[in-house]
């Protein structure tokens, strides 16, 4: 059922692929991967994307080196559907990581959820196991906090981090507070032995963050074993937070503080990869799990540049993500690639450096990204999903919104804006609109901020309607939605037990369980 190219396309590829990857270099099997996914960056928080303060300059430094990528897309809005799509390389309405109580709702993991990544699908981690690599995760997992869905059942070796947002204080009587783990068993629980000063801001997460994934780099460097390193910093999720050298230092504030630090985490790591001399022989990609969160504005949220709206929505603001792709003598430094991409392409990418094929009995939605390197950009549409509703479609330059709706007329009122000073007549609905029979069209490459639809008269909408209709069938047709995953909330399945709180008397009573269906508002 997975897309393929024709055979005798696939071999070119493959043989010209082949050489242009090893030129300058050694011919080594199995190299490292590095994925680092940030929470609630935006596209315009990078100085190499144009934000005017340039307190980026490891990042910009990193794309200088390698590929920069403007057109790259999360899968979904919003965390836990995203990272669920990058690690199966399935659509959430593939994977299960949608729900069905409401027509076109976003839905995560918060700590009530009783479901989970699904045991049916087969994550980017247990593929690479299987050619030996050792795989560790650190920061944020959101795939499902209950024992059968944490990371060490998912083809994790390794974790240090939390299974859910670090949202709280909690009284941890009505709510726990939020457990982080090391590997199997809980460390603590943030604001309690994990400090977070709400007030202040001050938090030393990422640079707990960053020596732990320091120290696997290093080990498995020693060991000479290939890894896989999930790097899931969370900072520029609200409460954004930094550690006391970064607090104060940014021109932007809170948040800018915390994307200075994680700017100099990615250095850090970037260097000790040359250290140890493997950087040759890593391929490192950087993006967000979904746009900037304006509805945090200004003190806790970032910029989606030029593009509309952001994090919840399925304008370009809250999908289009910051991208760069970094492996020294084997890609070509200060490239930038047009390709339109997005994150399932770095399962499918990361396997077929790996050498693995991958899983023939299920539809992937990732485009194996290095055939882009010889051939230019590839004709991918991108899905723009918002729970169980495809609202969107890109194809080229070209992108078609089939529903609009950015959030209710009811939260709008209480002050939650997920488009703050953007409002477009028609577009920036506040009502779920349908436009199926008559899409809105905008040519992006002219209006990369939706401002201005095509003419429903024009012969350019027409065209393009034609061609995007054709994929947009195409796609239906053969879609099985996955079972949703994120339907049904219960207050005992929070964290008032995880494994490891009797060693360190951190247990706290269950309550009965009563489920309820989860409720989304937006």
């Amino acid at each position: 059922m997975r897309r393929v190219a024709s055979v005798p396309l696939l071999s070119v590829l493959s043989a010209t692929i082949c050489c242009f990857l090893s030129e300058n270099t050694p011919n080594t099997s199995s190299p490292n991967v590095i994925i680092m996914l940030m929470d609630d960056m935006g596209w315009g928080d990078l100085g190499v994307f144009g934000q005017p303060s340039k307190e980026t300059p490891n990042l910009d430094a990193m794309a200088a080196q390698g590929i920069l990528f403007p057109d790259f897309y999360t899968a979904n809005p919003l965390c836990s559907p995203s990272r669920a799509a990058l690690l199966t390389g399935r659509l959430p309405i593939r994977n299960g990581f949608y729900t069905t109580n409401g027509h076109a709702r976003n839905a995560y993991t918060p700590q009530e959820i009783v479901g989970g990544i699904s045991k049916d699908e087969i994550l980017l981690p247990q593929l690479l196991k299987e050619k030996g690599y050792v795989n560790k995760i650190v920061g944020k997992w959101h795939l499902g906090h209950r024992p059968q869905y944490l990371p060490l059942e998912n083809g994790f070796d390794e974790w240090f981090g939390a299974p859910n947002c670090h949202f709280g204080p909690y009284n941890n009587t009505v709510r726990p507070n939020i457990p982080v783990y090391n590997n199997s068993e809980m460390l603590g629980r943030y604001f309690e032995e994990f400090k977070i000063d709400k007030k202040t801001g001050e938090s030393n997460l990422t640079q707990m963050y960053l020596e732990a994934g320091l120290d696997f780099i290093s080990r498995q460097a020693e060991a000479k074993r290939p890894f896989f390193l999930y790097w899931a910093a969370d900072a520029t999720h609200s409460p954004v937070y930094a550690s006391k050298p970064f607090l104060g230092k940014s021109q932007r504030g809170r948040y800018g503080d915390a994307v200075m630090e994680l700017d100099y985490s990615v250095g850090q790591i970037l260097k000790k990869l040359q250290r140890l001399g493997i950087d040759n022989n890593t391929f490192v990609f950087f993006t967000s799990d979904n746009g900037a969160a304006l509805m945090s504005g200004p003190n806790e949220g970032g910029s989606n540049g030029p593009f509309l709206c952001g994090k919840e929505t399925t304008f370009e603001g809250g999908m289009r993500e910051p991208a760069i792709a970094w492996w020294p003598g084997r890609i070509k430094g200060g490239t930038v690639s047009f390709q339109p991409a997005n994150v399932m392409d770095l399962f499918t990418t990361s396997l077929a450096l790996a050498g693995i094929g991958p899983p023939g009995d299920r539809m992937l939605d990732g485009l194996d990204l290095t055939w882009t390197l010889v051939v230019g950009a590839l004709l991918q549409p991108i899905f723009f999903y918002r729970g169980n509703e495809l609202m969107a479609v890109r194809l080229g330059q070209y992108k078609a919104h089939y529903w609009t709706w950015s959030n209710s007329w009811e939260e709008f009122k209480q002050g939650v804006n997920f488009c703050p000073g953007q409002e477009v007549a028609g577009v920036t609905t506040h009502e779920q609109k349908e436009h199926t029979q008559q899409p809105i069209i905008f040519h992006l490459g002219r209006d990369p901020g939706e401002k201005y639809p095509l003419s429903v008269l024009s012969k350019e909408y027409q065209d393009a309607s034609n061609w995007i209709s054709i994929v947009v069938q195409k796609h239906k047709e053969t879609l099985v939605p996955g079972m949703p995953q994120l339907n049904m909330c219960d207050m005992a399945v929070m964290n008032w037990a995880p494994a490891g709180c009797e060693k360190l008397r951190k247990c706290l009573k269950v309550p009965k369980s009563e489920p309820w269906k989860c409720d989304w508002p937006h």
